[in-house]
């Protein structure tokens, strides 16, 4: 506030968005021990979140997928499910904490903990219980369209809860998990006393349904144009949204649902009212080229003359290889080919999309002895075309569904690394738009997308009964029609396409390898 120089009057709604991290609570709303026993957080209630990375629930996940393989909610998240949602979670909870899951009296994606914290209300957010809880919001169609919290019951499906072990949940009622959910848009309530003193803002200001980050980055930039001009819905259905930072999202929404084996959805709902989400996604983006740089014996010095800052490497080994090619004796014509020697397969954390095998690790082919930081430059470069070769692989899969691609819509931390970006644009084919704030490609685009969702919210307060769908849409476009947008393109160089195409190739050979070696 003391930044943006405005008064809490001027305030009209709060926005919460999280990761999709699960919270733990007793029955009196305090936080409980969830880590593993093999660990110091063990007994440490403090440390009742797991992350979403968290692939502890590894077996409890491939149990589910081999077991209960006919339940109507894998259908709708590509076919199997992840350990990074919230059901093997549990699964894992009850079976290695059980007196935790007795304790338990909540269970809440941390955007929902968010609004709880925020309001008192445990209404969850139909992005949050689609996304990562095999809620089945396309049954409740009618009822979600005037973005008021209604009852959740009918979206839980009591045959898949029975049948992963989790038959209590049911018994319960589906108390512990969300019996009242609620749109994008929609409003939980308002701020009590007790958190507008904390926050500084007016009691009773509304507060809008929480999203999980990555959406809340599409709500912010898939409205987003050139010239300012106004997005339709079929434009809309034409963009994939990259949410690229420590892992990437990539969603494209639909006015009809889409199976897309590995992809996760077809969600209804999840992030724009009314319309299908399919969510594809990498686990490890910004965080595999952390690893590889930091692995590497020419990662110190580098680091100790940036003082940690990761955004200044990943500049330094920019310009390093605009100084490799214009050097380059063997008259490559593009820089992307001076690694054509060297390969990465980039699954280090496991495939989300559109493989779903967690069980995946990384590969490199073409190493040598160098230890100096043009040999970082290289693997750092091969690492780049790898991510952006696993996204093409998602996209690929997205249009042959009908989902045709024509435009990206990138925002994260690694919108900021211009190559990323170009080598992105040039290995898709395919134009990269960027939200330009504060100098920088990223921008904003997570935080405006709650922003967004925090004014409908408002809007919808003082309205009253309309759809949700017309309103959301409407102040989506005003909120990002005035941000500039700079558009990156693909490279129009001879050569280029064949070889990408011919890396891509030894990129999906390589997970034909990886298997067979096992």
């Amino acid at each position: 506030m003391s930044l943006s120089q405005l008064q809490p009057s001027d305030i009209a709604g709060i926005g919460f968005d999280a990761t999709c991290s699960l919270v733990v609570l007793d029955s009196s709303s305090n936080p409980i021990a969830t880590g593993p026993k093999e660990t110091e957080s063990y007994n440490d209630p403090q440390q009742n979140v797991i992350v979403w990375m968290d692939h502890r629930a590894k077996n409890q996940s491939q149990f589910i997928n081999q077991n209960c393989s006919q339940g109507e909610p894998l259908k709708y998240v590509g076919g199997k499910i992840s350990p990074e949602m919230q059901i093997p979670k549990l699964l894992w909870l009850k079976q290695n904490l059980p007196e935790t899951w007795k304790k338990a009296g909540q269970f809440m994606d941390l955007a929902d903990y968010l609004t709880f914290r925020a309001t008192g209300l445990s209404t969850r957010s139909v992005c949050t219980l689609v996304c990562k809880w095999g809620f089945l919001g396309h049954r409740l169609k009618d009822d979600l369209e005037k973005g008021h919290a209604v009852s959740a019951r009918n979206g839980w499906d009591e045959s898949f809860w029975r049948s992963v072990g989790l038959g209590d949940i049911v018994e319960e009622n589906y108390e512990r998990v969300g019996t009242q959910v609620c749109s994008l848009g929609g409003k939980v309530g308002g701020l009590t006393h007790q958190s507008a003193q904390q926050l500084g803002l007016p009691c009773g200001l509304p507060v809008a349904v929480g999203a999980i980050d990555a959406h809340a980055g599409g709500v912010g930039v898939l409205g987003c144009s050139e010239n300012g001009q106004e997005v339709s819905v079929e434009d809309l259905q034409k963009r994939l949204a990259m949410i690229s930072g420590t892992s990437t999202c990539a969603m494209a929404v639909s006015d009809e649902a889409r199976f897309v084996e590995g992809v996760w959805g077809p969600y209804y709902s999840a992030m724009i009212p009314s319309m299908w989400l399919s969510e594809g996604g990498q686990s490890a983006t910004g965080a595999l080229l952390e690893f590889i740089i930091n692995h590497h014996t020419a990662a110190a010095p580098l680091f100790n003359e940036v003082k940690g800052n990761s955004g200044r490497v990943f500049s330094i080994l920019n310009k390093q290889l605009v100084d490799l090619f214009s050097q380059d004796t063997q008259k490559r014509q593009f820089l992307g080919q001076l690694t054509e020697q060297l390969h990465v397969f980039p699954d280090f954390h496991g495939n989300r999309s559109p493989r779903s095998d967690p069980s995946l690790r990384g590969m490199i082919i073409g190493l040598s002895l160098g230890t100096s930081i043009n040999e970082l430059a290289l693997l750092y470069l091969a690492t780049i075309q790898a991510i952006a070769y696993g996204m093409k692989h998602i996209i690929e899969e997205l249009r042959k569904k009908g989902q045709l691609i024509q435009t990206l819509l990138l925002t994260g931390g690694l919108a900021n690394n211009k190559m990323f970006v170009q080598e992105t644009a040039n290995i898709i084919n395919c134009p990269v738009f960027l939200q330009n704030e504060d100098n920088e490609g990223g921008g904003n685009s997570v935080l405006r997308g709650s922003a967004i969702l925090s004014a409908i919210a408002a809007s919808t307060d003082l309205r009253g009964d309309q759809q949700i769908e017309n309103l959301f849409l409407e102040i989506m476009q005003k909120l990002t029609r005035g941000v500039q947008v700079h558009v990156v393109h693909p490279e129009d160089t001879q050569g280029i396409d064949i070889f990408h195409e011919r890396k891509y190739k030894v990129f999906l050979k390589m997970h034909k390898h990886q298997l067979k070696y096992r």
